[in-house]
C-alpha cells in the first residue's frame, strides 16, 4: 500500500518504561510502523539494573510479583533465565539487638489483624489507617510497612484500592539473578524504532491524528500510547490538550509514593547474617530496613519508604549514607559497620522524567484507575502501572497495561502500510 504521507509512523509509544515494551511487543509484527520515543537515555523506565562491581543489582522493581502469573516470569522462565524461588525474607523472625522474637511476632500479628480488618470490613471513609487499632503499640510499625508497599503513610492509601491489590496478589514473590531491569529492558522488539534522550514536550490532537512535539521536532502519528507516570501527568512536564483534564485529575488522585534504595558494599571477612531483614527502629514511620546479603552478595540492600525517602532526596545521597551507617553501627557494632562500603543510591523521586516510586489510590479515588486507563476519541491510549485495576505497583501489572493499550489500538487502527523511523 501506498504510504500516507500525512504521517511520519502510525503508533507511537511515549515512554519505554515496561508499558511501553509491552505495548511494543503486542503492536510488533502487525503491519504498523511503531515508533518509542523515551525521554531518559536508556529503556526501562522503573525497571533498572545497574553493574555495579561486577553484581547485577535492581535499583527499581527487583521482585517478580505474584509469580504465578507474572507475565515476566513466564518471558524469563522461556527464555531459560534463574530465577530463584525461595521466599524472601521480610516476614521471617530475625535476631535483632532492639526487637525480640516475641515483639516481632506481636508486630506481624498487629500487622495481620489490621489487614484482615481491612478487607473484611473497609473503614467507610475509604482510609486505611482507620483500620488502625488505636491502642495498639505496633502502629508506627504499620506506618513503616505503609513506606515500603505503598511510598506514603495509611492516611493517604485507599483501602478499596489496597484491597483490590491484595486480593489479585499472591504469596509468591521471586527474583532474577540478572536483574529484573535487565529482563524488561531487553525486550524491545527489533522492529519498533526507538529515539532515546526525547522527551514530548507537548501533545496535540491534529485532524486525524495526533502531534507531538519534542526538542527534536514534530512528529505526527496517527495513535500515540502514552505510559508517563502519574506524578509526570500530573506536573507541567508535558503540556496536554484541555480536553485530557480529567486524565490529568485521575493522575493527581493516583500519585506515585515515595520509595528509594541505598546499597552498601560488603568488603572484607565480616560476620553479618545473608538472607535476613533488619528494620532499624520497629517503633518509627519512617525506619528503614536492610536486607543483608540478597542471593549472597556482598551487598546490604537498604529500603526507604515515605519520609525517609524523601529525605534522600532532599538531604542527598552523600546525608543518606551517613545517617544509614549510624543506624547500622548501632545495629551490627562499630566493627562490623566498619566492614560497610557505600555503593549506589536511586533516586527516584528527583527524577524529572518519573517523580515517584509506584502509583497508590488517595482515599476514596481508586475508580480514577477506570478513568486513567480510558482511550481518548480511538486516537490516544494510555498505560502504565497506574492504570491497571489490581497489578498497580508492579512491571507485571505495567506490562499488562501496555498489551491492553496496544490491543486497543488495534482494534481502532487497521495497518496501511508505512515506513518505519
Amino acid at each position: 500500500m501506498a504510504h500516507d504521507k500525512t504521517f511520519d509512523v502510525d503508533v507511537v509509544i511515549i515512554g519505554g518504561g515496561a508499558a511501553g515494551i509491552g505495548a511494543a511487543r503486542r503492536l510488533s509484527g502487525h503491519g504498523l510502523s511503531v515508533c518509542l520515543l523515551e525521554a531518559t537515555q536508556r529503556i526501562g523506565g522503573r525497571g533498572w539494573t545497574q553493574d555495579l562491581e561486577g553484581i547485577p543489582l535492581d535499583m527499581g522493581c527487583g521482585w517478580l510479583h505474584s509469580a504465578e502469573h507474572n507475565a515476566w516470569r513466564q518471558i524469563a522462565e522461556d527464555e531459560g533465565w534463574d530465577i530463584d524461588r525461595r521466599p524472601a525474607a521480610w516476614d521471617k523472625s530475625q535476631p535483632h539487638p532492639h526487637f525480640s522474637d516475641d515483639e516481632q511476632k506481636e508486630a506481624h500479628a498487629a500487622f495481620a489483624a489490621w489487614h484482615e480488618r481491612l478487607m473484611a470490613s473497609p473503614p467507610a471513609s475509604d482510609r486505611a489507617s482507620d483500620a488502625l487499632d488505636p491502642t495498639s503499640r505496633w502502629n508506627g510499625y504499620l506506618q513503616a510497612m505503609s513506606g515500603f508497599i505503598s511510598g506514603a503513610p495509611l492516611e493517604r492509601i485507599s483501602a478499596e484500592d489496597y484491597n483490590a491489590y491484595e486480593r489479585a496478589a499472591t504469596e509468591h514473590n521471586w527474583r532474577l539473578f540478572r536483574g529484573y531491569g535487565t529482563l524488561i529492558a531487553s525486550h524491545l522488539p527489533l522492529d519498533v524504532g526507538c529515539r532515546l534522550a526525547t522527551p514530548v514536550e507537548a501533545i496535540d490532537l491534529d485532524g486525524a491524528g495526533v502531534r507531538l512535539t519534542t526538542p527534536q521536532g514534530t512528529l505526527r502519528c496517527r495513535a500515540a500510547i502514552l505510559t508517563a507516570s502519574t506524578n509526570v501527568l500530573a506536573s507541567d512536564v508535558m503540556r496536554l490538550p484541555g480536553e485530557l483534564d480529567a486524565w490529568r485529575h485521575a493522575a493527581t488522585c493516583l500519585p506515585l509514593g515515595c520509595d528509594e534504595k541505598v546499597l552498601f558494599r560488603i568488603d572484607g571477612d565480616v560476620d553479618l547474617p545473608t538472607e535476613q531483614v533488619l528494620i532499624a527502629d520497629p517503633h518509627d514511620p519512617d525506619s528503614p530496613v536492610f536486607y543483608f546479603r540478597p542471593l549472597e552478595r556482598p551487598v546490604v540492600e537498604t529500603f526507604l519508604g515515605g519520609s525517609s525517602a524523601h529525605r534522600v532526596t532532599a538531604e542527598g545521597p552523600a546525608a543518606a549514607f551517613d545517617h544509614l551507617l549510624a543506624a547500622l553501627r548501632g545495629l551490627l557494632g562499630g566493627e562490623a559497620a566498619s566492614h560497610l562500603r557505600p555503593l549506589a543510591a536511586s533516586a527516584w523521586s528527583a527524577s524529572t522524567y518519573v517523580r515517584g516510586s509506584y502509583s497508590h489510590a488517595l482515599p476514596t479515588e481508586a475508580r480514577q484507575r477506570q478513568q486513567l486507563a480510558r482511550s481518548f476519541r480511538e486516537r490516544l491510549f494510555f498505560a502504565g502501572e497506574a492504570t491497571h485495576p489490581d497489578a498497580f505497583s508492579t512491571a507485571h501489572g505495567a506490562l499488562e497495561s501496555g498489551e491492553r493499550a496496544a490491543n486497543e489500538v488495534l482494534a481502532c487502527l487497521p495497518p496501511r502500510g508505512g515506513r518505519m523511523i
